[in-house]
């Protein structure tokens, strides 16, 4: 089995991946940033490729999974990308995890006001020599301005996945899995990795 995961960042998510399957999956990071890509190979020993979503290095049907985390929201063409992790897939699945924007008034403002002032005023206060406030008051921004989840479903459906889901915690995090149908039956494994 082989797993693609697309901005692996920091490798939270490849970590992850490696500790639920016991190793028994190949694991390949892809990132547009060259820093990301250098922190991830501090943490994981796997091998790394540069590049973006909306343009894989990959080879056609060599991928079992694609793993996303945090980073569809950066994404500037949402079809492409899930064309391109169509390409890349074996009939299988692909997960894709997610912020979004707060449901319900309450919850977007309870979200709003923790992680656009007090987040950034702690990382002042903490880290006051480093950019830490700047990228937290980012990160919200880029919450509030995301993909709303049913336009995600819909191009998922669109690109022709089957069996795509969206499960939504604390009304913030969400996951979406979706599947590349095969000839006969699907291989589920991948629903582990949605599990909490």
């Amino acid at each position: 089995m082989r797993l693609l995961d697309v901005a692996i960042g920091t490798g939270l998510i490849a970590r992850a991946a490696l500790r639920v399957t016991g190793n028994d999956v190949d694991v390949i990071g892809l990132d547009v940033s060259q820093s990301m890509l250098a922190e991830a190979q501090r943490a994981l020993k796997l091998p790394l490729i540069h590049g973006s979503a909306e343009q894989l290095p990959v080879a056609d049907a060599s991928v079992d999974f694609v793993s996303m985390g945090y980073a569809l929201r950066h994404v500037s063409d949402l079809s492409c990308a899930f064309q391109e992790f169509w390409r890349v897939l074996r009939p299988g699945g692909v997960l894709l995890l997610e912020i979004g924007c707060p449901d319900g008034s309450v919850q977007y403002r309870l979200a709003a006001w923790y992680l656009s002032r007090v987040v950034p005023l702690l990382c002042r206060c903490l880290m006051p020599r480093t950019w830490s406030a700047t990228l937290m008051r980012y990160f919200w921004e880029t919450i509030e301005h995301c993909v709303p989840p049913q336009v995600i479903v819909d191009q998922l459906v669109a690109g022709g996945f089957i069996g795509v889901e969206c499960d939504t915690s604390l009304g913030l995090f969400r996951g979406y899995g979706a599947r590349k149908p095969d000839q006969g039956s699907v291989d589920t494994r991948w629903k582990v990795l949605l599990s909490p």
